[in-house]
Parts: structure tokens; C-alpha cells; sequence
């Protein structure tokens, strides 16, 4: 069972691991910025553990929590091919912070965590090729950050002429979101409806539309123009 790698993790760090859970059956650790590294190489190379597997690294923003707590969860998935085992390891991050690298710990790293700092814009101390991976180098900002505009055009760079081929500009404000991105806490603004479990708890909303409310209990007008 994965559980028995977060007592393992517990007997070895001590208070520097700062708190596990298995929600949902995801085993998870959460430790501080500065024992990441050495966390990600002891469950890479301790006996018990033998994480050979990268999965993913993703991040989390929430901005409003701060300066309580950093602003950014950072989430590391890995798995050991040999024992089974399957956790998170999980680390919290300020704004304008950074933490160490896992490239020399898991090769696969390199690319996913190219691919937080071009969506967050958290940096990773030591990875031998910081270059943003989905946005093109001159890209401003960070579209996956909660306060990203919802209604900035890119690209910034003029558009390449191509012969035979005709370019369109982006969406207007009033044909669309770039990024098919939608303020939902305006649209949804004292109504009874939300999309999104954070801005529901926000704003006391029922649940989420994509949990089964009963649409024929609902005014057909609200719930188009939520939909739309």
C-alpha cells in the first residue's frame, strides 16, 4: 500500500514532512520548499520507496491565500514500476519563488516543469534548459495564473505573411474569449448557479452545473445564459 511510503517518509523526516493525507485514495505528502529535492531523491533511491516513474508535475494557484500560505501548490506524481506504489509529493510555493530542480532525480521532469514555468511562471533552480515549451518566447504573462486578463489578445509578435494562406486575428471581446477562457465570476454574479467549486464556495453557490442539478427545477433562461 502507498500509505505504508508516507509512514516511511514520516520515520525519516520527521516534522520536515509537513502533513500527509489519502484523499480520495491519492497518498500525499506535503513538504517544505527547501527539502523538495531531497525528499524526490529519497523516494527515488530508499529501499522501501523505488519511484522509477515520473507521471507529472503540475501546480495549483491560489491567489487569495496569500501571505497566509504561498501562493502556488507545486504537485509531483511518481510511481514505483517494482512495488506498486503510486503517491504525491507536494510543496508550496510564493509568488516569485522557486525550488530546486528534479531533472537529476527524474529525467522526465525536464519538460514538465518547463511547462509550469511557462503556464505559472514558477522557476526551477538548476534544470538545464529553462525555456518556456508551449508559449513562444515572446509571450507575456503566465495563462494558467487566476489573474491572467481574461481578455488579453496575444500573440504580441505581428503575424507572418504567408503566401496562399490568410491569417485571422484573434477573437474580438465581443466574439469570444482567447484561450476559450470565461469570467465566470461576473457572468454568474448573484445568480444560484456555478461552474466552478472555488468561485461556488466564493460566492455560496449551489453545486456545480456539471453535478447533476436537476435543470428542469431551474429557470431555462439562467441556465442558458450560464451555459453560454
Amino acid at each position: 500500500m502507498s500509505k505504508k511510503v508516507l509512514d516511511r517518509l514520516k520515520a525519516h523526516f520527521g516534522a520536515r514532512i509537513l502533513e500527509t493525507n489519502s484523499k480520495c485514495g491519492d497518498d500525499e505528502a506535503v513538504v517544505g520548499s527547501s527539502d523538495w529535492a531531497e525528499v524526490a531523491r529519497f523516494l527515488r533511491e530508499d529501499a522501501s520507496c523505488l519511484f522509477d516513474q515520473w507521471v507529472d508535475i503540475t501546480a495549483v494557484d491560489y491567489p487569495l491565500r496569500e501571505p497566509a500560505l504561498p501562493r502556488f501548490d507545486l504537485v509531483c506524481m511518481v510511481r514505483s514500476m517494482k512495488l506498486g506504489h503510486r503517491v504525491r509529493i507536494k510543496t508550496r510555493v510564493a509568488e516569485g519563488g522557486s525550488v530546486p530542480t528534479l531533472v537529476d532525480v527524474w529525467l522526465g521532469a525536464n519538460w514538465g516543469e518547463r511547462e509550469v514555468f511557462d503556464m505559472f511562471g514558477i522557476t526551477f533552480d538548476g534544470h538545464p534548459d529553462p525555456r518556456r515549451i508551449l508559449m513562444y518566447d515572446e509571450f507575456v504573462g503566465h495563462p494558467l495564473r487566476k489573474d491572467y486578463p481574461v481578455d488579453r489578445v496575444q500573440p504580441l509578435v505581428a503575424y507572418r505573411q504567408v503566401e496562399g494562406i490568410e491569417k485571422l486575428p484573434p477573437f474580438g471581446p465581443d466574439e469570444g474569449q482567447p484561450w476559450s477562457r470565461t469570467d465566470w465570476t461576473e457572468k454568474l454574479a448573484h445568480r444560484d448557479l456555478q461552474v466552478s467549486p472555488a468561485i461556488g464556495e466564493q460566492q455560496q453557490q449551489r453545486p456545480a452545473l456539471s453535478k447533476g442539478i436537476e435543470y428542469t427545477d431551474l429557470d431555462d433562461a439562467a441556465v442558458r445564459d450560464a451555459r453560454d
